[in-house]
């Protein structure tokens, strides 16, 4: 028995031995902390991250069913195409949303911005607009009238988009009609005017210079340049903010949690683009589309706008006696969706070149689906941008892979509206248990 204590004391009295175990120790103190972290933060964004788990799930499933084929560069890269003009609309429908209101004329909306893009191109411009270039500018080239035309043809459809805001906003706002039924009647008012601008038929051929805006690619060398500055932004972001927390007096992050952000994120950006660039390179519509949905996010998060937004789809009452004039920021938030309804409307007309009566439809549908698949609560005062784009990817996701799968249009409707139940019930789940 002595000769085992004698043996025990001179293993515990190695220094290498105390060294490893010490070592030992604090890794295990270490994950330890790092787990704790991470279970508290996915306590706080369970949405986020079932949402996340969910989009990781369908693609793996959808990429062993097709044998590869879904997550093929060229598939990829139409999907994420494929995903703008209901990004557009979910991205404006996000504020609309945790003001407490709802848009069911987007859609109708956006259908008909792109038919009076196409009215333009194709019957005013010709008869009034090329001529006068040509005779203020002679020998000027036809393909820079082609461009004159389609930023004519922009600056319309923004403005046509604003005005329909201001219509949806002035009657939800000031003359207090609940958003819902100037927004219904909205969808068919809009669809009425999309038959009589088109007459029932499609108007076509519109500018090749159009074209380029949703089928468009950037050069693979634009696209690493890109994909550079992203990564710096991220970087010098996330070191700002510990900066400003800390400046503050406020908690921090542990370093390594933010050093992971930064590779998590810096990774995901590099992938990306490797991926995209193996194919053709970073298309143009997805370009613009994050370059709104970075302003929108900052508007959102870093501004009074934003700020008010959320306060008053939160509480309106408290709000009101905190002095936030709430029919003016209602307002606002109406005519910034409908000036995304102006560029879903403009990309409409760019990816099926013509201005057809049946565009957008069903449009609002999706949009509203893609904010609360993405975590925005439809009791308001809760959402997020990134989130309205993953629950566009998401559903971008299930129309590609359905589509790729050949599963019949009836069931393609039956488990896109399951999934919609789904997130309408983790919402109220997750709120009952915020409760």
């Amino acid at each position: 028995m002595s000769k085992e204590k004698g043996f025990l004391n001179q293993f515990y009295n190695n220094k290498v031995i105390v060294f490893f175990i010490r070592i030992f120790k604090e890794t295990g103190k270490f994950l330890f902390r790092i787990g704790t972290f991470i279970w508290k933060k996915s306590k706080k964004n369970l949405k986020t991250y079932t949402m996340i788990f969910a989009l990781l799930f369908l693609w793996i499933l959808f990429g062993v069913l097709s044998n590869g084929t879904f997550v093929s560069p060229r598939n990829i890269s139409n999907l994420f195409r494929q995903m703008t003009i209901i990004s557009f609309l979910a991205i404006g429908m996000v504020l609309i949303i945790v003001t407490g209101n709802i848009d069911l004329s987007v859609g109708s909306a956006t259908g008909f911005v792109a038919t009076v893009v196409a009215y333009f191109q194709v019957f005013t411009f010709p008869k009034l607009l090329i001529p006068l270039i040509s005779f203020l500018f002679p020998g000027i080239p036809a393909g820079i009238s082609g461009i004159i035309s389609t930023v004519l043809a922009i600056i319309i459809a923004l403005g046509t988009g604003a005005l329909i805001g201001l219509w949806n906003g002035v009657i939800v706002a000031y003359l207090k009609v609940p958003a819902f039924i100037v927004t219904l009647g909205g969808l068919l008012i809009f669809r009425g005017l999309m038959i009589a601008v088109t007459g029932g038929k499609s108007i076509s051929p519109l500018e090749k210079s159009l074209d380029v805006i949703y089928n468009g690619y950037l050069p693979n060398e634009i696209g690493l340049v890109i994909a550079f500055l992203v990564i710096v932004f991220i970087v010098f972001n996330i070191l700002w903010q510990r900066h400003k927390r800390r400046q503050y007096g406020l908690d921090v992050n542990p370093f390594l949690s933010d050093l992971g952000k930064i590779c998590f994120f810096s990774g995901l950006v590099v992938i990306y683009i490797i991926y995209i660039n193996s194919y053709h390179g970073v298309q143009s519509p997805v370009l613009f589309m994050a370059f709104v949905a970075f302003l929108f996010a900052y508007l959102a998060k870093n501004t009074r706008f934003g700020r008010y937004a959320y306060a008053i789809g939160g509480n309106s009452e408290a709000a009101r006696l905190s002095g936030i004039n709430i029919k003016a920021n209602v307002l606002k938030v109406f005519i910034l969706m409908g000036m995304l309804v102006g560029v879903a409307g403009i990309m409409l007309a760019a990816r099926v070149g013509t201005g057809a009566p049946g565009g957008g439809e069903t449009y609002e549908l999706y949009a509203i689906a893609a904010c609360v698949i993405g975590g925005t609560s439809l009791m308001g005062g809760e959402g997020t941008i990134l989130g309205a784009l993953i629950g566009s990817l998401v559903m971008a996701s299930l129309d590609n892979g359905m589509v790729l799968l050949n599963v019949p249009s009836f069931a393609q409707y039956v488990i896109k509206g399951l999934v919609l139940v789904f997130a309408v019930w983790v919402d109220v789940a997750t709120r009952k248990t915020k409760e």
